[in-house]
């Protein structure tokens, strides 16, 4: 069992660490949707397989996770809250749909942000040293 919980965990951090490179070079709804979904999908794995990980090393990473959740969750609700106002006929200068574009845009740099922090700290290598991972499985 703890080397199918290796492999999954590789292969769902390899697939978040593509998400996070795509989000930060489209950064349109689709990639920030996929993007939490990756942060969603290994989140879960680290929580439902914690006891194949060392001591609690799957804790922090889950909270770290959470705040690039909640970072992409502000780019998110805005892309839907455009989508839902365009879909019923609102004008797209409206002063609600260019007030929530500027919130979109400022999220949107945030999280870029936030990603490039991330890309910096080489987040997917530190991870697999702390959760053990097998360095072949897990490349990202």
């Amino acid at each position: 069992m703890r080397e199918y919980v290796r492999l999954e965990t590789a292969i769902l951090l390899r697939r978040f660490a593509f998400q996070v490179n795509r989000a930060a070079r489209a950064g349109d709804a689709d990639s920030i949707h996929d993007l939490r979904v990756a942060i969603r999908r290994l989140s879960r794995c680290l929580r439902v397989f914690s006891q194949f990980y060392p001591d609690r090393s799957w804790k922090k990473i889950r909270q770290e996770l959470a705040q690039l959740l909640r970072a992409a969750g502000a780019v998110r609700d805005r892309d839907i809250a455009l989508e839902l106002l365009a879909a019923s006929g609102i004008p797209r200068r409206a002063a609600i749909v260019t007030r929530l574009q500027a919130e979109r845009r400022k999220a949107g740099q945030e999280l870029l942000l936030d990603i490039r922090r991330w890309r910096n700290r080489g987040f997917s290598r530190k991870w697999r040293t702390r959760l053990e991972l097998q360095s072949g499985a897990g490349n990202a």
